[in-house]
């Protein structure tokens, strides 16, 4: 007897399948959905469970007042979202390692939808315990690595082994992405930034041009024109991705929905409830009792 895993999510794209456990994706193009049959929810919802962190970097766009979800509402919002049709729940903050009870929210989550839970971290609260706490709640990690080395611990603030090691617990959890904010700081070291992610056994470099917030200007033409040049002649064993960012104009990107809209692919809530087409937008609607009545709300007024 066949026994079928994966998840269905039906949208103006066709039939999307997808398997947590093996991160298997498929999709029917071909199919023709009818428009009262499309999935609510977005295919993906990133949440900021905490605005607390104990980093202080300088191009940080979290806000910076203090900020918590319940832990309850988050798992209700995940046994909405499962059965509207999205694919994926990410945590990140703040750092989400801080959230009271994060362990078990994740474990939660996993039992109660079959929503791949991830969460993005910069690491230095990981300890075997936790990652043991983790194991079979979480699906797949970030781990936030900023330069390397030197520059690594100018702007972090932290020793660059400790984060080596934050490296290899991860990579005993679960299949686990590098990330990168790219600046002034970071431009000159994407060789060896590739290199740590391929040592370290990641399955993905993904970069981040850094943000303008209300003290960085956010990353200058003349880095940006660097950070293109270098994806368009760089080799490397390790899977590239770029955020939405206004760059994917002038690299070798591929979408992984074709022509899918911003708000069926993302949207984000922050750690006040509030969502919001991305992480850094301005605009949000309050979610109230149902996340879902609050996505429709927010493509109504984008």
């Amino acid at each position: 007897m066949l026994s079928v895993t994966c998840k269905i999510r039906l949208s103006a794209s066709g039939v999307h399948l997808f398997d947590r456990v093996s991160g298997t994706n498929v999709l029917l193009d071909e199919v023709a959905v009818p428009v009262e049959q499309f999935s609510r929810a977005p295919r993906y919802l990133s949440v900021a469970l905490t605005n607390a962190c104990e980093l202080r970097c300088s191009y940080c766009y979290a806000p910076k007042y203090a900020a918590s979800l319940d832990r309850e509402r988050v798992l209700q919002w995940a046994v909405e979202l499962d059965a509207a049709g999205c694919l994926g729940l990410g945590f990140g903050g703040g750092e989400p390692t801080t959230y009271r009870q994060f362990p078990q929210l994740c474990a939660d989550i996993a039992q109660a939808t079959s929503l791949p839970v991830t969460f993005t971290t910069h690491g230095h609260r990981l300890t075997p315990a936790l990652i043991d706490s983790l194991r079979g709640s979480v699906h797949f990690v970030r781990l936030s690595v900023d330069g390397v080395g030197a520059t690594y611990e100018r702007l972090r603030g932290r020793p660059f082994t400790a984060l080596v090691q934050a490296a290899g617990l991860l990579h005993s959890l679960a299949p686990f992405g590098i990330n990168a904010v790219i600046n002034a700081d970071t431009v000159s070291e994407l060789d060896r930034l590739a290199e740590f992610a391929g040592a370290a056994g990641a399955s993905e470099l993904l970069l981040l041009p850094e943000q303008p917030t209300k003290t960085t200007p956010g990353i200058s033409d003349s880095d940006a024109e660097r950070l293109v040049q270098w994806v368009t002649t760089v080799t490397t064993e390790v899977r590239l991705a770029i955020s939405r960012s206004g760059f994917e104009a002038a690299l070798p990107t591929a979408e992984a929905i074709p022509e899918e809209s911003p708000l069926d692919a993302h949207m984000h809530v922050d750690a006040a409830g509030v969502l919001r087409p991305n992480a850094y937008a301005s605009m949000g609607v309050p979610v109230g009792q149902s996340i879902i009545e609050a996505v429709e709300a927010l493509r109504e007024a984008g």
